[in-house]
């Protein structure tokens, strides 16, 4: 278990008036965004995401947020409020109701619909209450009301918690869009009421806060997919978030625009479009999707593939294409674009999988050549006008590796925020707002859970360690038999490698000396196997790191006669 500041204490007991905030996740990464508010004794959790793993996680699938923090008090939570529906503020929903199965989940219509799908997944039948934009609710200690925000997905909320101690307005991930695709913008006029009234603290997306100026509008990105669409000879895959439901629109438009048909790819895609259809906030065009198992039927310059991949996930369908291990293959006069933006962290391996559709021949559109994505998140002048809209008494960035959430506090003071009233926490830190004034007061334990096949934090960075030893140096196995009796080395030792360049015979040279170092240690009185193994491990170790510059993996077994 991981702590992120050592040098801060546990936190005292929280004063009869005072709200406190635990970031369990989403401060310091961009992802895993998890805040627990206290208040009374009873808690409220707004998100629940998760965060993909990197390339030094090997085998890793998801990471959640600790939930140590909250285990032993399931039953003090009165809800669960989520913002939008992203994974990275709705994975991890399913782990937590593990926990407890009836905790009231509150959000909007599309939020809901596409937790359930996911829920169902896990054979969890969970408590839901359906808000929207300008309802006012009551979850126990806490007063809850919904404010529209824009975002890149339909019905995002941001909500203001009011409590004793004052009055929390969470964003959630949030943009200024005037124009956005589905009318629905930013409720700006919701953030003045309630700065009038006052914001004690403003928990605010920190994402774009480095990026100066204004967001561009989703509106520009259709005439872009137009071009491309128009350009393209053969067929198009397009690759997105699956739960992008504005992006897919403006594909279906550009496809039915162009006399093409869409098949959808990956299981989430499906799922997910399938509900935005349903529930009305997906307008598919009559005749347009096609089913997978019958595109191949189409001529190439009629199709065009929606799938996931966008971030050069390993097991979505766009890096299966780009390794050739899909049924769709790529090929020369393809045309595939990338509809998202670049998510740190996630670099290399989006870079990978261009390289990858380019070899095959294809040609790759994406954010950094064309316009054919814009960011959900509020840029620098955004920031700007919701601080000079609300003047909050107390700032907490949120949402954000440390360089967003220090871009974002400097906005806050730049609009008059005094500085000893904006917070920067990361994981773990805990905030108490108290007689108005928000303040670090200690940390919590908070580490990384990582979720690899069906085991849920049982892989330990220790772990991961050896991992990435055995794919980066490789391993060496060492077998001998001894008589403790007599002192000898009766068999081996048998040395062998794998994952290194050097042949098994380069072991010869260090045989003799293995034997010698056993029969000493034999005579100095160590009788016990593993003192043995260890002997073994450390003659071996330290001969592979001087002879051949590396430093594998070893894995000594001796056997007593």
């Amino acid at each position: 278990m991981s702590h992120p500041h050592p040098e801060l204490p546990l936190p005292a007991e929280l004063p009869a008036r005072g709200l406190r905030i635990v970031a369990l996740g989403g401060l310091g990464e961009v992802g895993r965004n998890m805040a627990v508010l206290e208040h009374h004794g009873k808690l409220l959790v707004i998100d629940c995401g998760v965060l993909f793993p990197e390339d030094h996680q090997p085998g890793v699938d998801l990471i959640l947020p600790d939930f140590e923090y909250i285990a032993d008090r399931m039953d003090d939570v009165e809800a669960i409020v989520l913002t939008h529906g992203h994974e990275d503020h709705i994975g991890a929903v399913p782990y937590l109701l593990r926990l407890r199965r009836d905790i009231p989940i509150y959000g909007s219509q599309l939020t809901l619909a596409f937790v359930e799908a996911k829920l169902k997944e896990h054979r969890i039948r969970p408590v839901t209450r359906v808000v929207a934009e300008g309802q006012t609710v009551r979850a126990g200690e806490f007063g809850l009301e919904f404010v529209a925000v824009n975002h890149s997905i339909p019905d995002a909320l941001a909500v203001a918690v009011t409590t004793e101690a004052g009055t929390v307005l969470h964003t959630g991930d949030f943009k200024m869009d005037q124009l956005p695709l589905d009318g629905r913008v930013t409720d700006l006029r919701a953030f003045a009421r309630l700065g009038e009234k006052g914001v004690d603290l403003f928990m605010v997306d920190s994402t774009n806060a480095e990026v100066p100026g204004f967001v561009t509008n989703e509106v520009e990105i259709g005439p872009v997919l137009d071009s491309v669409f128009a350009q393209a000879e053969k067929r198009i895959v397009v690759a997105s978030f699956s739960s992008h439901v504005h992006r897919v629109q403006q594909v279906l438009n550009a496809a039915h625009a162009h006399g093409r048909k869409v098949a959808l790819a990956g299981r989430s895609m499906i799922r997910n479009m399938g509900i935005a259809a349903e529930l009305g906030y997906l307008d598919v065009p009559p005749g347009v999707l096609v089913d997978m198992r019958k595109a191949t039927d189409l001529p190439d310059d009629r199709l065009v593939y929606m799938c996931t991949g966008s971030q050069g996930e390993p097991m979505a369908a766009l890096s299966r294409m780009a390794n050739g291990d899909h049924k769709v293959s790529i090929g020369h006069g393809d045309t595939v674009i990338l509809a998202s933006s670049l998510i740190p962290g996630n670099e290399n391996s989006v870079f990978r999988v261009i390289n990858g559709l380019t070899r095959l021949g294809a040609r790759v559109v994406h954010s950094g050549n064309a316009k054919v994505h814009v960011s959900g998140h509020a840029s620098a002048g955004e920031l700007l006008y919701c601080y000079n809209i609300l003047r909050p008494k107390n700032v907490m960035p949120v949402h954000g590796e440390v360089r967003h959430l220090v871009a974002n506090a400097a906005l806050a003071v730049r609009t008059g925020v005094p500085a000893d009233r904006v917070v920067l926490a990361e994981d773990g830190v805990v905030v108490d707002l108290v007689d108005g004034k928000a303040s670090v007061v200690g940390a919590v334990p908070c580490g990384y859970v990582f979720v690899d096949g069906s085991s849920v934090g049982e892989v330990t960075e220790n772990e991961l360690k050896d991992r990435r030893t055995l794919g980066e140096e490789g391993f060496v196995s060492v077998f001998a038999v001894v008589d403790t009796a007599t002192g000898k080395v009766l068999a081996g030792p048998q040395i062998l490698a794998r994952g290194m360049a050097e042949d098994d015979a380069v072991f010869s040279d260090i045989q003799p000396d293995v034997v010698k170092a056993l029969e000493d240690a034999i005579a100095g009185g160590a009788t016990d196997t593993y003192q043995l193994q260890q002997v073994m491990r450390r003659v071996i170790g330290q001969w592979v790191n001087r002879r051949l510059r590396r430093r594998p993996m070893i894995v000594p077994v001796v056997v007593e006669a």
